[in-house]
């Protein structure tokens, strides 16, 4: 449908397409939030924020096509524009934070393991996400959309904006960065990488 052609939703008709196509989404995007942020406060919000937008711009989605793909799009990129403001700012100090860290009263064991409890489904291993967060951004997020996701190449074609050769080969360098950053962990672990012949 060509933007002339487009039709201005009422109300009432951009709440059932938010409710029908993006709301059922709500797990995998704080899931792929989270993994990009390693924040539950900051995927949150990058969750929020990508709502926000997908209903300011609903008009432009077309039904019947893939919400989910268009969802993380709006978050990959409200994620990546976060990414680059906070890069270029000075780094701030919560004193309230401060405050409370140093009076003891976040050493709470029950406030601590309620908050593990709540996040823990959406976490894999400490190795694997220090590993996982220290790859470059764009390294990142294609292994994200497609190992922890489950987005097809062509999905993430869509999703990241690039062609699928480019989806394929960063995926490639993606996983062998991973695989390096992992290897002594394995060991560590047992595991071995058998060699062929």
């Amino acid at each position: 449908m060509s933007e002339t052609t487009k039709k201005t939703l009422s109300t009432e008709e951009r709440m059932e397409v938010f409710d029908r196509e993006f709301a059922p989404h709500t797990d995998s995007m704080y899931s792929f939030a989270y993994r990009l942020t390693g924040d539950d406060e900051d995927a949150k919000d990058l969750v929020q924020d990508t709502y926000m937008k997908s209903y300011r711009f609903i008009d432009s989605f077309e039904e019947g096509t893939n919400a989910k793909a268009w969802l993380f799009r709006i978050l990959k990129n409200s994620f990546i524009n976060e990414y680059r403001r906070k890069s270029k700012e000075p780094s701030k100090i919560d004193y309230q934070e401060v405050e409370t860290i140093y009076n003891g009263e976040k050493n709470d064991p029950a406030v601590v393991s309620g908050m593990r409890q709540d996040n823990s489904k959406y976490r894999i291993g400490d190795e694997v996400t220090t590993a996982l967060n220290a790859l470059a951004v764009d390294f990142r997020i294609v292994i994200i959309l497609c190992d922890l996701e489950g987005f097809t190449y062509e999905e993430m074609s869509k999703i990241l904006d690039i062609p699928i050769g480019t989806v394929r080969s960063r995926l490639h360098r993606a996983r062998n960065l991973l695989k390096e950053k992992l290897e002594s962990y394995a060991k560590k672990m047992g595991y071995s990488q058998k060699k062929a012949n």
